[in-house]
């Protein structure tokens, strides 16, 4: 039998062993060992921000960011239609409402052009996410922002190590948000972090990831907050794998070029853009988007690959097309083309971190297959 090449594997071969070992030799498993401290410092450096806080998941921390701006029922908040729903639902959950912006034909992130005109007199916050191994131009959307006085959410959750225009992704606006799930290129299992420079903010999420203990009286609680704590041991692989960002980011960026090459003259495929004026592509993933002329869709494409033992996934779908939200009555009767057709015809191939050169000729071989 054919080995099967999957969508993602981590890479764990550096010192993740060795300090999970020292998280066990000490006995320091929970939320209260050293390793969280640590990995909450290097990464809020890292990314260039004063402060990281730590959290279980990169859903829970966008829930968490949305509420410590105090974002809540009668406000609005823009995002991009393409995203994971995570970013809509902690809108949704605090009782503010969601506003989507179809996204750019290219980068496949927000279109920026068609933001001002959905700002309105209750709009409170933009939430950006940055798509896939691109970065948003952030630089529009902080005047707008600084114009209308708005929060801005950032969303990096698949931007580790990534820059826009040298600057580190999750350095902008009030507040960001990352994931460590294990397709991200870093991985911690489940994870996630929210990095602010605000002291007041970054003591609030401390407050509502610890279920809003008070200092002085533990069990005594003046408001509802959440368990959201990231253990030791997941900080301890967090650590490891953030001194090796440099390498991973390097090792996407090869892999991304040599897909690239691979692809290039098969037909029916658009391919990521590799760069733009702002930012060189990390390709968090390697996404591809069938032609028009391609007379299948994705999930036919999925299909056919999945036969071949290669593992694939569907692009995101979009909020304005989620049946949950519909049947709360949001999103009704829009449309958002861009989001719509790349939902559609899009779908990434393996990507995972130790991924090999083997694998990837492969996938290029029989995905050639496929679309003859």
């Amino acid at each position: 039998m054919i080995e099967p090449i999957p969508v993602n594997q981590p890479l764990l071969d550096g010192k993740e062993r060795q300090y999970l070992n020292e998280c066990i030799d000490s006995g320091w498993i929970s939320s209260e060992g050293p390793f969280v401290r640590r990995f909450e410092e290097e990464f809020a450096t890292r990314v260039g921000r004063k402060y990281g806080i730590a959290v279980s998941n990169g859903s829970v921390a966008i829930d968490a960011a949305v509420v410590a701006l105090e974002i809540g029922a009668g406000d609005e908040v823009i995002l991009p239609t393409f995203t994971i729903i995570s970013c809509a639902a902690a809108i949704v959950r605090a009782g503010a409402v969601p506003v989507v912006v179809d996204c750019d034909r290219h980068t496949w992130n927000i279109d920026i052009d068609q933001m001002e005109a959905k700002i309105s007199p209750k709009t409170k916050a933009i939430m950006v996410v940055h798509i896939y191994g691109l970065p948003v131009d952030m630089a529009p959307i902080l005047a707008l922002a600084e114009k209308y006085n708005l929060k801005v959410i950032e969303d990096a959750a698949e931007m580790h190590g990534q820059t826009y225009k040298d600057k580190p992704c999750g350095s902008f606006g009030d507040i960001s948000t990352f994931s460590f799930y294990p397709n991200k290129h870093i991985t911690t299992g489940e994870g996630g972090m929210i990095a602010t420079d605000d002291y007041n903010l970054a003591e609030r999420c401390r407050s509502l990831r610890n279920l809003c203990f008070q200092p002085k009286q533990r069990f005594i609680h003046e408001e509802l907050g959440w368990n959201l704590r990231m253990t030791n041991l997941q900080a301890a692989l967090g650590v490891a794998q953030l001194e090796r960002l440099d390498e991973f980011v390097a090792r996407k960026r090869r892999m991304g070029k040599r897909y690239t090459e691979l692809f290039a003259d098969i037909p029916g495929l658009e391919l990521p853009v590799p760069r733009t004026d702002y930012a060189e592509n990390i390709y968090w993933v390697y996404g591809l988007v069938l032609k028009d002329e391609v007379p299948f869709d994705a999930p036919e494409a999925m299909r056919l690959l999945a036969e071949k033992n290669i593992g694939t996934r569907p692009f995101f779908w979009p909020m304005h097309e989620q049946p949950v939200f519909h049947k709360m009555g949001l999103f009704k009767e829009e449309s958002h083309p861009v989001s719509e057709r790349i939902a559609r015809r899009g779908f990434y191939v393996p990507s995972g971190m130790a991924l090999t050169d083997e694998q990837m000729e492969r996938v290029a071989a029989v995905l050639r297959e496929v679309m003859a």
